[in-house]
């Protein structure tokens, strides 16, 4: 199977739709897809603001975890996007798309995913509280 992944660093809105529609083809009948929106509260305090800053190698680091995690689980399309700077709340922080011929395949990509671009990419999450207090966070 060919894997087919894009992944992209951004500081605009992420088109959710368009992420799907490109992972989506008449081989694969599973699409999965998550969406990392900013919350407005974290741990009992409520978010007035939240903003990423990235490593240069942010985008290199993204695209690697993906393309092992894509081939681990037989995922034929990927589409990542992960958001830096200001973020409304509201607005996706990170979107996974990714498509296979099987339900349990996508759905297991879709979640490491997740787990695996928290853990390594290097994205600093900064959040600022309506208590007047902030936090950084080394964390996607």
């Amino acid at each position: 199977m060919i894997i087919d992944i894009q992944t992209e660093i951004v500081d605009s809105r992420i088109d959710f739709a368009k992420l799907i529609n490109a992972v989506e083809s008449n081989e694969c009948g599973a699409v999965a897809t998550f969406s990392g929106n900013v919350r407005l509260h974290d741990k009992g305090r409520d978010v007035l603001s939240l903003s990423y800053e990235i490593h240069p190698s942010t985008a290199e680091v993204l695209n690697r975890v993906v393309q092992e995690v894509c081939a681990r689980n037989e995922i034929a399309h990927a589409r990542v996007a992960h958001r830096y700077g200001d973020i409304p709340i509201g607005e996706a922080a990170l979107v996974v798309a990714v498509s296979s011929a099987h339900r349990q395949a996508a759905f297991n990509a879709c979640s490491e995913l997740v787990d695996e671009i928290k853990l390594q990419i290097p994205i600093w999450k900064h959040q600022v509280f309506a208590d007047g207090t902030d936090e950084w966070v080394n964390c996607a």
